[in-house]
């Protein structure tokens, strides 16, 4: 039977991280031992305290709607949070709580930018910006992020991408798949770069609490004259390994947070009532399982980083936030998505080529190092003698 789809459906791209994820899964089951390297998820469980306040608002009664951008005492301990943590003037108002972080992308990219709109976002970047901006019509401008650039987008060569059809740009600090970090100055450059230009900022702070240096990033939203024109995306999923709950938040101005609100009313209702009041508890609640989580974390990098630069031809900068390496493979001049696939089918290691994120994650791949030492010592064995059957 043929099926008869809307255009638009040819404008939606995906996710690799999961079609690898299914292919290792059908390796596994014919009986390859595979070393799980390719999926953005802490391998660590959900802290009991947030499970046990899970419990007990399901045994409470929160087992019913709510307000479509969620309850407002969670709302009010979001707008607490970001404001203790990220120094933004946040309001409950302001906070929309949505089913993970994705939807903030999704629903803010729809409620603001028309087609032919250009919106500049990260290359190598998270795939779903991309995907999104040409399915609600708009043109996506890549800005590149370079190895010699610690993966940091470049400030004067945003100011060329800018023109007035510039509708919004999109940053990602600590940024997935390369695990760089915009530093203060950056931030502020970028800020002064867009200030007073009527473009939005979506800035995707998902990772801003697995960082590794001694400096906590700076929000946008945080800088003079910047609130306003900030969304940001924010949820629980990696810094309090809550990636099945489905738990996020965007943080902006309430003109848009009402529509935000509108387009979860016409998608998802509201979000859980139970694993809301979860996030509450992990905001407000003892935070040493997510400092553990982060130490353990900054271990596996340094393994891992050392690990690949053993290597004959492989080089890997250290990245200082996120749980990901993007290390260069270029050496062997073949295509990054080809390495991807041999060192799955040969070795057992599954992982992504660059170009999973960007025509500019050619030469390189992305390894998650959510995974225990145990496996990332023998996954990085298996690499090594991987490749050194390719040159």
């Amino acid at each position: 039977m043929k099926h008869i789809f809307a255009d638009r459906m040819s404008l939606l791209g995906t996710e690799t991280a999961f079609e690898v994820l299914a292919k290792a899964k059908k390796l596994e089951a014919q009986g390859k031992d595979v070393v799980h390297l390719e999926i953005g998820e802490p391998d660590f469980d959900t802290p009991k305290n947030i499970i046990d306040a899970a419990c007990r608002a399901l045994n409470s009664g929160y087992t019913h709607y709510t307000a479509a951008p969620g309850i407002p005492e969670v709302r009010e301990t979001i707008a607490q949070y970001i404001r203790s943590h990220k120094n933004v003037d946040a309001s409950a108002d302001e906070v929309v709580i949505v089913p993970g972080g994705k939807p903030i992308m999704f629903f803010s990219i729809m409620a603001t930018v028309n087609p032919g709109d250009e919106v500049i976002y990260p290359n190598p970047g998270f795939p779903i910006y991309e995907s999104v901006i040409r399915f609600c019509g708009g043109k996506p401008v890549p800005i590149p992020l370079r190895e010699e650039n610690q993966f940091r987008l470049d400030v004067n060569e945003l100011a060329k991408l800018i023109t007035p059809k510039t509708k919004m740009l999109i940053i990602n600090s600590p940024g997935n798949p390369t695990g760089g970090v915009l530093t203060n100055e950056d931030v502020k450059a970028i800020a002064d770069l867009v200030r007073g230009k009527e473009i939005l900022v979506l800035s995707d702070e998902i990772y801003d609490r697995i960082v590794y240096g001694d400096t906590h990033p700076l929000s946008i939203a945080s800088l003079p004259g910047m609130k306003d024109w900030t969304i940001i995306l924010d949820g629980f999923s990696k810094t309090y390994a809550m990636t099945g709950w489905r738990l996020g938040y965007g943080i902006m101005h309430p003109e848009i947070a009402a529509k935000i609100a509108q387009l979860m009313v016409n998608s998802n209702s509201c979000t859980s009532a139970s694993t809301q009041m979860a996030g509450k508890e992990a905001l407000t609640g003892p935070q040493h399982d997510v400092d553990t989580m982060v130490a353990e974390f900054k271990k596996r990098r340094d393994i891992m980083v050392n690990g690949l630069n053993s290597i004959p031809g492989v080089s890997c900068i250290l990245p200082e936030g996120s749980f990901y390496v993007f290390p260069n493979l270029k050496s062997f001049g073949k295509d990054c998505k080809e390495i991807a696939d041999y060192l799955l089918n040969d070795s057992g290691v599954a992982c992504l080529g660059g170009t999973a994120f960007g025509a500019y994650g050619e030469g390189y791949l992305r390894f998650s190092y959510a995974n225990s030492v145990e496996n990332i010592q023998k996954a990085l064995e298996r690499i090594e003698t991987g490749l050194g059957k390719m040159r």
